[in-house]
């Protein structure tokens, strides 16, 4: 994995294993597990010449896809039964897995890594893109 990415203002990766972060800070995050996830995660690849935003990829269980976008982004929208939404609308509190750049973090990876500070997943093309998937 190339994790020679700019770093600055992306404190929140963790320089080693993986941490949870609090969802409404820096971001907000959309888990959707198992296949569907990962045909999601494909085609906003596509949809984003290969630069949808960072999107984390669990290898356990259900194995989820976590779709990191804006914070605030996510609580107003139409999501389907396969998203999961984590944010701090209302008072919520909920925490995504991070997993730093490199070294050991399984069973989390980058599937897509963080092109820079206030990059993240465009909230209304994955929201389009999960609904038609669906």
């Amino acid at each position: 994995m190339n994790a020679q990415i700019d770093e600055s203002n992306l404190d929140w990766i963790p320089l080693s294993g993986i941490h949870l972060r609090k969802a409404g800070v820096q971001f907000d995050a959309v888990r959707i597990n198992g296949y569907v996830g990962r045909c999601v995660a494909d085609a906003m690849e596509e949809l984003t010449g290969g630069d949808p935003g960072p999107i984390v990829a669990d290898e356990r269980g259900w194995r989820p896809v976590y779709f990191l976008v804006p914070p605030s982004s996510t609580s107003h929208r139409a999501w389907p039964v396969v998203a999961t939404t984590f944010n701090s609308y209302g008072g919520a509190v909920s925490y995504v897995p991070v997993p730093a750049l490199d070294g050991r973090t399984w069973p989390l990876s980058w599937r897509c890594l963080p092109s820079g500070p206030e990059r993240f997943v465009h909230t209304p093309l994955l929201c389009s893109v999960v609904n038609r998937l669906h």
